[in-house]
């Protein structure tokens, strides 16, 4: 089962309980003859006479059987994301989605974390039962 499939409607809950309006779901991005999908796109407005701010967020389950797998994983496939964003929709900022069990277990240790800040990888952390989002993490 993919994170989207398992987290997708929770992420949408908490997004929009935090103010985001979700634009696409899933965001599609064509780039040189290919296309993927950032599972969410959202947008929020800032003030009246403010832009808004964009973001595409990807979900993570890290329900495999490799927490070392699915993390190199989820990291080859949000720096693919994020280049392709840079170069097509560079006003869109690429978050990570992870619940906060993952983040304590994977991205709070020393391992997860230097990776994180190394390939500068901004996360969005959730609560999967209140739906609501705990923390936003930017590099």
């Amino acid at each position: 089962m993919s994170a989207h499939d398992l987290f997708g409607e929770i992420v949408k809950a908490a997004l929009v309980k935090d103010g985001w309006i979700i634009t696409d779901d899933p965001l599609t991005l064509s780039f040189g003859g290919k296309d993927v999908y950032v599972d969410l796109g959202a947008e929020k407005t800032i003030g009246a006479e403010k832009d808004g701010q964009k973001i595409a967020v990807e979900i993570k389950s890290f329900l495999g059987k490799s927490d070392v797998k699915d993390l190199r994983d989820a990291i080859g496939q949000y720096v693919m994301y994020r280049d392709i964003l840079l170069t097509i929709a560079s006003e869109r900022v690429l978050f990570l989605a992870v619940s906060e069990d993952t983040y304590k277990t994977i991205f709070e240790p020393v391992f997860g974390r230097m990776l994180v800040e190394r390939e500068k990888i901004n996360l969005v952390i959730f609560e999967p039962v209140r739906e609501i989002i705990l923390k936003w993490i930017q590099n």
